[in-house]
């Protein structure tokens, strides 16, 4: 069985609507689309690159899908060359109620039941990116249908916007799986992988742990 990895861009207070540019997804009035452009670096930027070696699938929503759509196909042989080259080549999978144009070669929109396509795809691929697509992340997360999050957290708050784990998140246990890695300008690498079980609770109060309850 593959491993789905999802590659979401987020600020510190977690929304993740719009990163790339203005008209990105202006949906509910946002006025901040194109908020990750001034905070990019090289560092950031090699991040990226090396965290699609090896895929061999994408799994994305209708939106991101047009958004794709209408760039990649036109970027070999420019900045961007070896990215395009791979989105250009691999499956392309896409979750969608309507009937999108699938145009772009290597395209197949899923289908209605989304948590069966996603298995059937894992059991086709052995790594199967996710990017952007929050409505499709809320369903990954609520099924637990994911098995990495890189998640690239950006020194800044919007307060308003679609947040990563608006809705879909169910409890769930996640492992670091290297240490977090910054860039030049603030924003902050973390890899997490998704792990047994449930969060349990505790008293921090307890004896063993040297804590003296407040009051």
């Amino acid at each position: 069985m593959g491993l789905v990895h999802i590659e979401m861009f987020a600020t510190l207070d977690l929304v993740g609507q719009a990163p790339g540019g203005p008209e990105e997804d202006p949906e509910g009035g946002f006025a901040f689309g194109g908020w990750q452009a001034p905070l990019m670096d090289e560092v950031s930027g090699a991040q990226v690159a090396a965290a699609y070696e090896g895929t061999d699938a994408l799994l994305l929503g209708r939106r991101t899908y047009d958004i794709f759509a209408a760039f990649w196909p036109h970027q070999e042989g420019g900045q961007d060359d070896d990215i395009a080259t791979l989105f250009n080549r691999i499956p392309k999978y896409v979750a969608s109620r309507g009937r999108p144009d699938l145009s772009w070669a290597g395209s197949t929109q899923l289908g209605p039941d989304l948590p069966a396509a996603v298995r059937e795809v894992r059991d086709r691929h052995e790594h199967i990116k996710v990017v952007g697509s929050l409505d499709l992340v809320q369903t990954l997360l609520r099924e637990r249908l994911f098995d990495r999050l890189d998640l690239w957290l950006h020194p800044i708050t919007l307060g308003t916007g679609k947040k990563v784990f608006d809705g879909g998140a169910v409890p769930a246990n996640l492992t670091l799986l290297e240490p977090p890695a910054a860039g030049g300008r603030g924003t902050v690498f973390l890899r997490y992988g998704l792990a047994e079980g449930t969060p349990g609770t505790g008293d921090m109060a307890a004896p063993e742990r040297g804590v003296a309850r407040a009051g």
